[in-house]
């Protein structure tokens, strides 16, 4: 049993030691500072990791970012290299309806490429060259003009393809109740639509009237005017027409009795018009469609661009996939 003196000792020293700031309850025991330390410990532990985690986080990041850059250039480096190119593309009049289809289907899968198409008869495409007007690509009626455009240099080496056929008919509207049945009495119509000699069809036609004996067979088939062509006919009304198109809507709509039009164009028009013979080529000799690319007259003025962009449409003008448009038009495959 304590006595009082001792109790009242004990009660000062509390307060002695609570007026130091530490009570008896207060003090620190070894196990107590053990189990602080260890908490301080992990406190720094955890505060290691989560920085550690936040630097690999922003070092992630940063390592996006920076893909993300990349691929964002290469992306606008791939869009650079696709330049917006215009192709100037001269083709005969007879080959207008199947490159309006080549051609929505080209610049469908080539957005950058736009075709722009010329088409006439191909003495006047020929012409045009010559004067300087820019084409990427000529696709001829005959060989003639191809021909020509090689022996001046203007034809880019191993580009050439003789790529299609095709064959002259006679023709008529429908119902017009001609008695003409063909070539042999074509004297007997009213009137003839007929394209002038520097157009393919019309000197296949003078050509096949030399083989059939009407014309004098001596004379380049080209020079022969429609003048001489009539006066061999007996002096019959030929209404002389700039190309094929021409000549196949004037007996289309009934303006002339017959003409003389290649079996692709009848064939566009066969609900209007009505074929009367188809002209064998033995007459008229092979009508081959060359097609190839144009030799700048100046190198310099052409981008690598535009002649890699030529070169791949021809190369999709003589694929397979291009043939199918083309047969789909009665023209025939001449590879």
């Amino acid at each position: 049993m304590k006595t009082l003196p001792a109790l009242l000792r004990a009660r000062w020293s509390g307060v002695a030691l609570t007026a130091c700031g530490s009570t008896t309850e207060d003090a620190s025991d070894p196990a107590d500072d053990t189990s602080a330390a260890e908490t301080e410990d992990s406190a720094e532990e955890t505060e290691d990791a989560d920085a550690a985690e936040t630097e690999e986080a922003d070092t992630e990041s940063e390592d996006a970012d920076a893909a993300e850059e990349e691929g964002d250039a290469e992306e606008a480096e791939d869009t650079s290299s696709e330049a917006e190119v215009t192709l100037n593309v001269f083709i005969a009049a007879s080959l207008n309806n199947a490159f309006e289809e080549l051609k929505a289907n080209y610049e469908a899968e080539h957005p950058n490429v736009t075709i722009t198409l010329n088409a006439a008869s191909s003495g006047t495409l020929l012409t045009q060259i010559q004067e300087g007007y820019d084409c990427d690509i000529f696709f001829s009626a005959s060989t003639k003009e191809i021909d020509q455009l090689e022996e001046e240099g203007r034809i880019v080496d191993g580009t050439r393809t003789d790529l299609l056929k095709n064959e002259v008919v006679v023709i008529t509207w429908q119902g017009s109740g001609t008695t003409v049945t063909g070539l042999d009495n074509l004297s007997e119509a009213a009137s003839i639509a007929l394209a002038d000699g520097s157009v393919p069809v019309g000197r296949y036609t003078r050509t096949a009237l030399q083989a059939s004996g009407v014309l004098d067979s001596s004379l380049t088939a080209s020079d022969i005017t429609t003048a001489e062509v009539s006066e061999a006919l007996g002096g019959v009304e030929i209404n002389e027409c700039a190309n094929v198109s021409a000549v196949l809507q004037a007996v289309a709509e009934g303006s002339n009795e017959v003409g003389t039009v290649y079996y692709s164009d009848a064939y566009s028009e066969i609900d209007r018009i009505e074929i009367l013979e188809h002209v064998s080529t033995d007459l008229t000799g092979n009508i081959i469609y060359p097609v190839a690319q144009v030799a700048p007259l100046d190198e310099s003025a052409v981008s690598e661009e535009q002649t890699a962009a030529a070169e791949e449409f021809l190369a999709y003008i003589t694929s397979d996939e291009a043939m199918e448009v083309f047969t789909t038009y009665m023209f025939l495959d001449n590879r």
